[in-house]
């Protein structure tokens, strides 16, 4: 039996095509990039797929590895002149599965040329009202600072707390500490006591993040000494649907960037996947400055049905596969 229903299977169907319609009336190019990579993801928080291919190979390595995001191969068509463009199709991550994850779903991720990560928040909202409205229903977007978030919500700094008050402001919540980072408690509040407070029906873009969350978004001084990436993430209510950044283009701070992720991984004794040099020839040849978002669908089909399971949006989830 399939694990969504009819209504759901066709209301996919109704949001790809009003994806393709609202990128075609403004002149975004769909594209299409290959699914397996010479290059994995090095994000130490996300694991990649790897498979060896049989065939002839004139030299290169049988090594593939399946996409957890179309966005290198789409800014390697960025440099090379493409212009707008987007991708909808099928992303693969190792280790997620369960309740809100499935191993393989459904990306839609575009990049804007000339603009910047606030800009394209709008852009972003506008399609995800588009989508709300073939259920009529619609979401006012709110814009907050990370900052500001965790100050006015839970009385601290997320740039100046120590790591025991960010463990405290977790209340009775018993995380086991060993090996958690920084970072990893600032994604605890985030998940544990920020997110389920988050208004049910809006949409809130949260926007300069710590540069320790960077990722491949530029970095600026927010003002008060303190440097923040400038990238976004999307909110309908507690579900996070997108994740966008004004685009690092400098080749060397984004190997260096790689670099420092290996560290990372080997640190936890996991795979390092190897680094993606056509991205960083790409960004030598000159990447133009652009904004770039990664949209979930499968999230997105979730807080449209007001459901907790990606199950109930998917024709077989990962057990019935």
């Amino acid at each position: 039996m399939p694990s969504a229903s009819r209504d759901a299977l066709r209301l996919r169907a109704w949001v790809n095509r009003l994806v393709r319609e609202f990128f075609h009336a403004r002149n975004v190019l769909e594209v299409e990039t290959p699914a397996m990579s010479l290059a994995g993801n090095t994000d130490p928080n996300i694991a990649s797929f790897s498979l060896e291919f049989s065939g002839r190979t004139d030299g290169g390595p049988r090594a593939r590895w399946l996409r957890t995001s179309p966005e290198f191969a789409l800014k390697r068509l960025l440099a090379a002149g493409v212009g707008d463009c987007y991708e909808l199709g099928r992303v693969f991550r190792d280790g997620e599965a369960g309740g809100r994850h499935n191993p393989e779903f459904t990306m839609l991720e575009w990049y804007r040329v000339g603009w910047n990560h606030l800009r394209l928040i709008d852009e972003t909202a506008e399609l995800v009202r588009a989508a709300l409205s073939l259920l009529g229903r619609d979401a006012a977007l709110r814009v907050v600072r990370y900052r500001d978030l965790y100050h006015d919500a839970l009385g601290i700094d997320p740039f100046t707390a120590s790591d025991g008050e960010l463990r405290a402001a977790l209340g009775d919540l018993e995380i086991d500490p060993a090996g958690l980072t920084r970072d990893d408690w600032l994604d605890l509040l985030m998940t544990h006591r920020l997110q389920p407070a988050f208004d049910p029906a809006g949409l809130l873009a949260i926007v300069d993040y710590p540069a320790s969350q960077c990722a491949l978004a530029r970095l600026r001084d927010d003002g008060n000494g303190h440097p923040v990436a400038e990238r976004f993430e999307l909110y309908l209510g507690a579900i996070e649907l997108a994740n966008g950044y004004h685009e690092l283009l400098d080749a060397g701070e984004q190997r260096a960037r790689f670099q420092r992720d290996g560290i990372v991984r080997e640190a936890r004794g996991d795979v390092v996947p190897p680094t993606d040099e056509r991205l960083l020839i790409a960004l030598d040849a000159g990447l133009p400055s652009c904004a770039g978002v990664a949209l979930g669908v499968d999230r997105l089909l979730m807080a449209m049905l007001q459901t907790p399971r990606i199950a109930d949006v998917l024709a077989f989830d990962f057990a019935r596969g």
